[in-house]
């Protein structure tokens, strides 16, 4: 009996740990997704070729309207993975829990104008919520990468995101 006892809790224990390196191995395989991989390639090259932003005259500064059209990269729909960028709060409870958020790859994105354009902005929802020391602290989310558009006052995004995890950034 104590034999049979014995050998089940080592089945156990090495299950858990068999299920922990798992774990270990599925998180180092998660793809870490590019800003640069959302944006087409005409995109990408009217942004490096993109003349300098003027900030004369009373209205705020502007990209060009052929960079704002939120064109998308077919390909990153429903691609499952991992990026870093910044919070732009969309949505939060009365414990500042954030809820929903603008995801985007520089601080201050949609705070000062000209936001980014919308396929460098990622509309996330994370039902559970989280909490952030400051805005300028960045996080990673993880999760499936959906091809949507969202607008409202701060700003439109092409893709989504409901998230299944927010960490804070870390290399």
């Amino acid at each position: 009996m104590f034999t049979d006892v014995l050998s089940r809790k080592c089945v156990a224990w090495s299950g858990l740990a068999f299920l922990l390196l798992v774990s270990v191995a599925a998180r180092s395989d998660t793809r870490e997704i590019d800003w640069l991989e959302l944006m087409p390639a005409e995109d990408l090259a009217l942004l490096e070729n993109m003349p300098e932003i003027e900030h004369e005259g009373d209205g705020p500064p502007l990209l060009p309207d052929e960079i704002m059209t939120g064109r998308v990269v077919p390909e990153m729909g429903n691609v499952e993975g991992r990026i870093p960028g910044f919070v732009v709060p969309l949505k939060t409870t009365g414990d500042m829990r954030i809820l929903e958020f603008f995801l985007v790859p520089y601080y201050g994105a949609c705070i000062h104008v000209p936001p980014p354009p919308p396929n460098q902005i990622i509309h996330v929802k994370y039902p559970e919520g989280f909490t952030l020391e400051a805005l300028y602290d960045p996080v990673w989310i993880e999760g499936k990468l959906v091809i949507e558009h969202t607008e409202n006052d701060l700003g439109a995004s092409s893709y989504s995101m409901v998230a299944q995890s927010v960490e804070p950034y870390a290399e």
